[in-house]
């Protein structure tokens, strides 16, 4: 049944997956068979659908949507949409494109040219009442204040130097000094009673923890270790190879389904042809054929000789009775009004050519004789 070699690096299995894999391949290969046949009958099914139904149907659907949905809005956009736009386009230009750039260039422009005149010259103006007349009277203002400022500086001085002795004597040293004698050694001694309290209490956590470990290892992790380890490792083992084998089976029982379905389709097309194909074509060859090239030599041929025939003698006819008509008709009108006039011969009023010049002849004053 194992229609493949194993790879050559593939280790040698074990007497319980041969026992398995025997029996598994074959309830696969008999599950497997009846659907990979209908698979392969609805593919070949719908193969044939797709090329002689879906496909011409689709072009025929595709041909519609364009001659019901595209070619419409093509013509309409075409031959309707784009000479609106453009006479939209021209009326747009003609009633707000120009007025807008006739009212821009020749009044707009020049007003704000009159505007940007009178913009500079209130600028200039400003410009000069600041340079004449603001910059003196701040320079000014700013020599008064600097005068008043030196003043309050000297004064003041001498007031934040004595705040300054008297906020240093009274707060400053007496506060250093508590910092220094009062709580540094107040705060050591809390410091080394806290350090103190957390190693005992992290003593005590750690002896509660390593008993707390120790009863939940014993009680548990062994416990659950020893049942991975000796039971559900190799369950798992067990499941793995029958699930690899299994899935190994189906793709080994697909693989041999396709070759048996390729066999019986084959089987089956051959029958078909041989039962219908061959004695059809062999009718179509050894009956038809002859029969069709007898009527077509014994029967059309001569029909449509004479059919060629009589068209010919019917165009002859119809042309000898159109040439007598025309005739007729000639004489009737010439016996009516007569024969057509001799034509006039017309004058010509252009110069004649001068003829060849030589070397006796010329056409100076002088030389002519």
């Amino acid at each position: 049944m194992d229609l493949e070699k194993p790879p050559a690096h593939q280790p040698p299995d074990g007497c319980l997956v041969v026992a398995i894999r025997v029996p598994v391949r074959i309830v696969m290969l008999l599950v497997v068979l009846p659907v990979r046949m209908a698979w392969d009958a609805l593919a070949v099914a719908a193969r044939f659908l797709h090329d002689t139904v879906f496909r011409p149907a689709g072009r025929a659907l595709l041909w519609l949507g364009r001659a019901v949905f595209v070619w419409p809005f093509v013509a309409l956009w075409r031959w309707v949409l784009v000479p609106l736009g453009r006479a939209l386009a021209w009326l747009m230009n003609v009633l707000v494109v120009a007025p807008c750039l006739w009212l821009y260039r020749y009044a707009l422009t020049p007003l704000g040219h009159a505007l940007a005149w009178a913009g500079r010259g209130i600028a200039a103006g400003l410009g000069w009442l600041y340079a004449r007349v603001l910059t003196p009277v701040g320079i000014g203002i700013m020599w008064v204040l600097t005068g008043v400022g030196a003043v309050l500086a000297v004064v003041g001085g001498g007031v934040f130097t004595a705040v300054a002795w008297l906020v240093r004597h009274l707060l400053v040293v007496p506060a250093v000094r508590l910092y220094e004698w009062v709580l540094a050694p107040a705060g050591r001694a809390l410091v080394w009673c806290l350090n103190g309290l957390a190693w005992v209490v992290r003593m005590i956590v750690t002896g509660i923890g390593m008993a707390l470990y120790w009863t939940c290892r014993i009680l548990l992790v062994l416990p659950a270790l020893a049942v991975w380890r000796w039971i559900l490792v190799p369950a798992g083992h067990v499941l793995a190879v029958v699930g690899r084998e299994i899935g190994a089976a189906l793709g080994h029982a697909w693989r041999v389904a396709g070759h048996i379905s390729l066999t019986v389709g084959r089987f089956l097309a051959s029958l078909f042809r041989w039962i219908f194909v061959e004695p059809v074509r062999w009718v179509y060859a050894r009956v038809l054929t002859p029969a069709g090239h007898l009527v077509r030599d014994a029967v059309l041929r001569p029909v449509g000789e004479a059919l060629r025939a009589v068209g010919r003698a019917s165009r002859q006819a119809l042309a000898s009775a159109r040439a007598s008509v025309r005739q007729a008709r000639a004489d009737f009108r010439r016996m009516l009004f007569g024969g057509p006039r001799p034509g006039r011969t017309a004058v010509r009023r252009e110069p004649t050519a001068a003829g060849t010049r030589t070397l006796g002849s010329s056409t100076t004053a002088l030389t002519k004789d």
